[in-house]
């Protein structure tokens, strides 16, 4: 079951894992949390991913209304196909809504993604995570905090897995294939010189004041920055007036949302990333581009403690000293998290197997 751009991409490789092995029949469910082309179906084009077996088209929102059409639509769902097992991935709400479903009609819910903990309860994300790993059935995680963090929690050791990391496995199968979309030579860039932006999340993007010093910082940056904008960042800044003056700015390149193929390919070579997305912390750790990440806390703690990602307060002073420095290579070069090598997929579904 998949719902969001994100996690197309966790969804992408567990796919291939499934279909190769001989005791599953997958079938993707697509809730529809993320419709538009460059938010969903190019995702499936380039991660060559089959046409969902069911889309719910449930579309856009407040929390509590996505939640309860995802709860409805996917209901139907499960009552005719009669699944022995749901995966959910990562800590949207498709994939909170899916697993409460699923709960109440006792059929076994698998989490890819699970135990991460950010601590700070204003994120929906946070709540999300919580609710959905305190009544799944087998937790699949990516980093030894998961498993901590789901012991302290109450949860049976035997319910977990610590699995490895399932958005690395794809990035590991389509490097090449990103390398050959020539992205960062379409657009006029040198590798290692420019700054590589996503931002997207309320507490980054909702409030005036926020924007505002987003939008300094970005002023204060001296390499060129590419900034493929999430719908909800433009209608923000389109909204408090903002958007406009970014088009001013010569060292910034405004995009669409790019492809999968498309952003890999420029992340790989980007000197730097700035981000409040979590998976970008990952994918950046493994290729051991520097990342800051502007937020107070990270549900990925091992992005920080053996790989290349800091978290940075929203102060453009602050940001241009770290771009500034990541741009010199005065940044800690990181290590790889144990099991992100490419086979996490393969792993769940032996392990889903053996459990089923």
């Amino acid at each position: 079951m998949v719902g969001a751009r994100p996690n197309f991409v966790k969804v992408g490789a567990l796919h291939r894992a499934f279909e190769t092995h001989p005791d599953f029949e997958s079938r993707i469910v697509h809730t529809g949390q993320h419709y538009d082309r460059q938010m969903s179906s190019v995702f499936f084009e380039q991660l060559e991913l089959p046409e969902p077996h069911k889309y719910l088209g449930v579309g856009s929102g407040t929390h509590a209304e996505q939640t309860a059409r995802v709860m409805v639509a996917f209901e139907r769902v499960v009552l005719d196909e009669k699944p022995d097992c749901i995966v959910v991935v990562g800590d949207v709400n498709s994939t909170l809504a899916a697993t409460i479903v699923c709960a109440k009609l006792h059929i076994a819910v698998a989490h890819v993604e699970a135990g991460l903990r950010s601590g700070d309860r204003s994120m929906p994300e946070e709540i999300n995570r919580v609710a959905t790993d305190a009544i799944s059935d087998i937790l699949y995680v990516t980093e030894r905090s998961g498993v901590d963090n789901l012991l302290n929690e109450g949860v049976p050791a035997d319910h977990i897995c610590f699995a490895g990391n399932v958005m690395i496995d794809s990035l590991v199968h389509y490097k090449a294939k990103a390398e050959a979309t020539g992205t960062v030579a379409r657009l006029g860039l040198e590798r290692g010189t420019y700054a590589l932006m996503t931002m997207h999340r309320p507490a980054t993007v909702d409030a005036l004041d926020q924007l505002e010093v987003l939008a300094e910082a970005i002023r204060q940056i001296d390499c060129p920055i590419v900034f493929p904008i999430h719908p909800r960042t433009k209608s923000r800044l389109e909204a408090s007036g903002l958007f406009n003056g970014l088009l001013q700015i010569d060292t910034l390149l405004l995009t669409e949302p790019m492809g999968y193929l498309q952003f890999l390919n420029l992340m790989t070579h980007a000197g730097v990333l700035i981000t409040d997305s979590g998976g970008v912390q990952e994918e950046t750790t493994f290729l051991g581009v520097p990342c800051i990440t502007l937020r107070p806390n990270t549900e990925r703690p091992v992005t920080v403690e053996l790989g290349t990602n800091r978290l940075l307060p929203l102060d453009p002073g602050s940001i241009r000293k770290a771009v500034n420095d990541a741009l010199v290579g005065n940044w800690p070069g990181g290590e790889l998290p144990p099991l992100w090598d490419g086979k996490a997929g393969g792993r769940i579904a032996s392990h889903l197997a053996e459990y089923l």
